[in-house]
């Protein structure tokens, strides 16, 4: 048998470190800001995170509607509007459970990877403000002006693509699952194939799908925030 070479704590983002959903949050905070319609947004968004909760999110379409008003204002108004996403919206939502949580894996000398189907112009600064460099997040194709186009670069980091992603992420340093100890920290079912490939799955904040199921496979269950 191999030696394991490093051990990797993986962490999902949105109600798992965060008490929040930064991605439904952010297309709130653009029409707070006026950059979409009050009412047509918002159906669209509650429709888009509903079939996120139950499994059935298209995240094509989705993010083509989430990047709309970012890649309609342009760069330099919406790095602006993230600061202040950051600062009214994400700064509130840092939970000290949850610092620490990853402070106890840092100090442990693990490897930090945030792992989120959220796309990475909002998520970037969140993983930023957890002291955490690696991030696997939706990434965004460039149009031929450099900016965002609204198109999914790659394999999304969604559900299965969780797994692809993180394989391409171990084997760009020469790994392969076998060379790692994995944690890995979820509060969805959506996340349950990545959960059942690493060796210390733990189900945090879970839904009721995944409490249920964490139960039944003696997993471990973390609550990190109480319930409200």
């Amino acid at each position: 048998m191999k030696p394991v070479a490093a051990r990797v704590a993986l962490f999902d983002l949105d109600h798992t470190l965060l008490p929040i959903d930064s991605d439904h949050a952010w297309g709130v905070f653009t029409t707070t800001i006026g950059w979409t319609d009050p009412v047509g947004f918002a159906r669209r968004n509650d429709e888009f995170y509903a079939h996120y909760k139950a499994g059935t999110l298209d995240i094509h379409d989705y993010v083509r509607f989430a990047v709309d008003a970012v890649r309609r204002q342009g760069r330099d108004a919406a790095l602006a509007a993230r600061e202040r996403f950051m600062a009214d919206v994400v700064a509130p939502a840092l939970r000290e459970p949850a610092l620490a949580l990853v402070q106890a894996h840092r100090q442990a000398g693990d490897e930090l990877v945030i792992v989120t189907a959220t796309n990475e112009f909002v998520t970037r600064p969140i993983a930023t403000a957890f002291g955490v460099e690696e991030l696997v997040a939706v990434e965004l194709a460039l149009g031929p002006d450099g900016w965002i186009n609204g198109e999914i670069r790659g394999v999304p980091s969604a559900r299965e693509g969780k797994v692809t992603r993180m394989e391409q992420w171990l084997a760009a340093r020469n790994l392969d699952w076998e060379d790692v100890e994995c944690t890995f920290y979820s509060d969805s079912v959506n996340d349950l194939p990545l959960l059942d490939k690493v060796a210390h799955p733990v189900a945090t904040n879970p839904d009721d799908r995944l409490r249920a199921l964490a139960k039944e496979r003696g997993w471990r269950i973390l609550d990190l925030f109480e319930k409200t």
